[in-house]
């Protein structure tokens, strides 16, 4: 019988397969809309803790009217690209309804998240395989990014209100925020700049798990969001996805 194994000499012959999984205008809201988090994390911050004053006359630098004016376009584009985004999740592929509409009254759903948790928490020996996100990537999205960002939404529109005068603006969200605040301008600031720092540290954790998972699980994750296609590292069947 001829000796089948292969020589250390032999190069490691492996197959790749790929899933065409995020379509373009998910791809380019989710990097419009990481630069308008950005943009919105650096003035907010700017914006409860102002920078020194510059001498001079106030018209000849505009520098605190510049830092308004980036945080309020960023936060209408963060508005508008949300919306667009949500549209999308009906009229888009079966990935991108995922993270606004997951599967709340499915076990093996909730079984996947805590799998994962149990993975990301070092208490796994390997990672399971999905074409689209995983479950507990899922649920921290859709309750901290969606959810989060819809209270970050409104609640910026109605300091936006605030300052702007009676108008629509001020009609549809300033004076039913106002009320369910108590009619406390500074508690709607307040939690407005709590909520920026949920996102941040949401931003951080987002990014260690997508580096982790590109390293350590069975799937590309960065380059994904990039390209649209997710490749697999091996031929094995996909879990239950969400």
């Amino acid at each position: 019988m001829a000796n089948t194994a292969q020589s250390p000499e032999t190069p490691l012959i492996t197959t790749e397969q790929a899933v065409y999984v995020y379509e373009a205008p998910i791809r380019i809201w989710h990097w419009i809309n990481a630069a308008a988090i950005i943009v919105l994390c650096i003035s907010g911050y700017l914006i409860g803790s102002p920078p020194t004053s510059i001498g001079g006359e106030p018209s000849l630098h505009y520098q605190f009217g510049w830092i308004r004016f980036f945080h309020f376009a960023a936060g209408q584009l963060l508005a508008v690209g949300m919306v667009m985004r949500f549209w999308w999740s009906f009229v888009g592929n079966a990935h991108a309804r995922e993270i606004f509409r997951p599967p709340l009254t499915s076990k093996a759903f909730w079984l996947g998240v805590l799998h994962e948790m149990r993975w990301y928490a070092m208490m796994e020996s390997a990672p399971r395989k999905y074409v689209g996100h995983n479950p507990l990537a899922v649920i921290s999205m859709h309750l901290l990014f969606v959810w989060g960002g819809l209270f970050m939404i409104i609640t910026g529109f109605a300091l936006y209100g605030e300052g702007q005068g009676p108008g629509w603006i001020h009609s549809l969200f300033t004076g039913p925020v106002l009320w369910l605040f108590g009619n406390n301008s500074q508690t709607i600031h307040t939690w407005h700049h709590l909520g920026m720092w949920v996102i941040v540290c949401f931003v951080i954790v987002h990014i260690y798990a997508a580096v982790r998972e590109d390293i350590m699980s069975r799937q590309s994750i960065i380059s994904s969001m990039i390209s649209g296609w997710r490749s697999f590292r091996d031929t094995k069947p996909v879990d239950h996805d969400v």
